[in-house]
């Protein structure tokens, strides 16, 4: 099923739940998904090339995203001792990583990235712009970015 009509379903029945927080998240992804249709042109206009659908690639880059704006919202409230604001961008954060795929354990992205290293003949710490390429693209939706970078870092360096 689509992304799309999931989170349609889902803000009927937070609708009906009278869960505001997860309403206000729904409707924030309906937005971004919106905003991804109709990106190059008119709301309603089907472009050549694109039949005012999106990809499940993009989807997945489109809650990526919007976990990532959340988690750094979380850093900063935290840091500015605004614990009120943060709570919401937690209650945010998991409502969003409930329609994101599964995350990576540690173990399971180093050794994914200890094959990567190895397909691609890197050995060196110069050859983290040739491993990243590679692990962007596998890893996408699966792993935090940052992490994935310490691991290779790691990796190279050893």
């Amino acid at each position: 099923m689509a992304l799309k009509t999931t989170i349609d379903e889902g803000i009927k029945k937070a609708m009906l739940a009278k869960d505001a927080d997860r309403l206000r998240t729904l409707r924030a992804i309906k937005a971004l998904i919106l905003l991804e249709e109709t990106k190059e042109g008119k709301p309603g206009q089907v472009l050549e090339g694109k039949d005012g659908q999106i990809s499940e690639a993009d989807e997945i880059a489109i809650l990526t995203k919007a976990a990532k704006q959340r988690k750094d919202s979380i850093d900063i409230f935290t840091q500015q001792n605004r614990n009120d604001l943060a709570e919401k961008e937690i209650v945010e954060l998991r409502i969003i990583e409930e329609f994101l795929p599964k995350q990576l354990s540690e173990e399971e992205i180093t050794s994914l990235l200890q094959e990567i290293i190895t397909r691609v003949g890197a050995s060196k710490p110069s050859d983290m712009g040739k491993v990243m390429g590679t692990a962007t693209k596998e890893l996408a939706g699966k792993a935090d970015g940052k992490l994935v970078s310490q691991i290779v870092k790691q990796l190279l360096n050893n």
